[in-house]
């Protein structure tokens, strides 16, 4: 599959987990007080993760997530050229998903952006690595083998959806550098302020994923 056509995949299945995910979050709301609201948004990111995989996985992988694609990096099964183009696509999705999200709900509906835990970047930073890394850990897990192909999916968007179960209460989980980046994008003000935030955590969850896999495996950097 040439990178053009991996990169679209990308793009399209970037652009849905925004306008989707991010969507539900900002019309049912997502606060932990608001228990169905909460629930839903899990569900939606976790839903999104399983049709995209199904639809797009035998194209791109389906990473939509640039912590995934650092992982993949680090593992040796993506390379450079790929994982910039697969940045470059992540993002452009992302940022075109909560535009058009925008038109529909108004920035202040927060978009699904993310927010600092009680104003504390150390907090933030620390519980976004840890989500990223039961996240990412899962992935390269399930996908370590063919025979898991047909539940791959599955299992990913069920262990999305168990992040944000527990991740909502504290920054309204981000995992995901580019499904940040968007919302936060266009609602401004201490959204985009400390985006970076949610830009360096996953990656480096990311990263720490990939580097503890492949100790745990004994596997090597290709």
């Amino acid at each position: 599959m040439n990178l053009l056509k991996k990169c679209m995949a990308e793009f399209i299945g970037t652009f849905v987990l925004v306008f989707f995910a991010c969507g539900t979050a900002a019309v049912v709301g997502c606060s932990a007080e608001n228990g169905t609201g909460y629930l839903l948004t899990a569900l939606a990111f976790g839903l999104v993760i399983v049709a995209m995989a199904y639809s797009i996985g035998n194209v791109s992988g389906c990473h939509i997530n640039p912590a995934v694609s650092i992982a993949m990096l680090v593992s040796g099964k993506l390379s450079v050229k790929d994982f910039i183009g697969y940045l470059i696509s992540q993002f452009a999705g992302a940022t075109t998903g909560a535009a058009v999200l925008m038109a529909f709900v108004g920035k202040d509906s927060g978009l699904g952006a993310n927010a600092l835990y009680q104003g504390n970047i150390a907090l933030s930073l620390l519980i976004e690595v840890i989500l990223t890394f039961v996240f990412v850990i899962a992935i390269l897990g399930v996908t370590s083998k063919k025979e898991n192909s047909s539940v791959s999916g599955i299992v990913i968007g069920l262990t999305l959806t168990l992040v944000h179960i527990l991740g909502i209460s504290f920054t309204g989980t981000s995992v995901n550098p580019a499904r940040s980046f968007g919302p936060a994008l266009f609602v401004g003000g201490e959204a985009l302020a400390n985006v970076w935030v949610f830009l360096v955590a996953p990656l480096v969850g990311g990263v720490l994923a990939a580097l503890v896999y492949k100790f745990l495996t004994g596997s090597k950097t290709e």
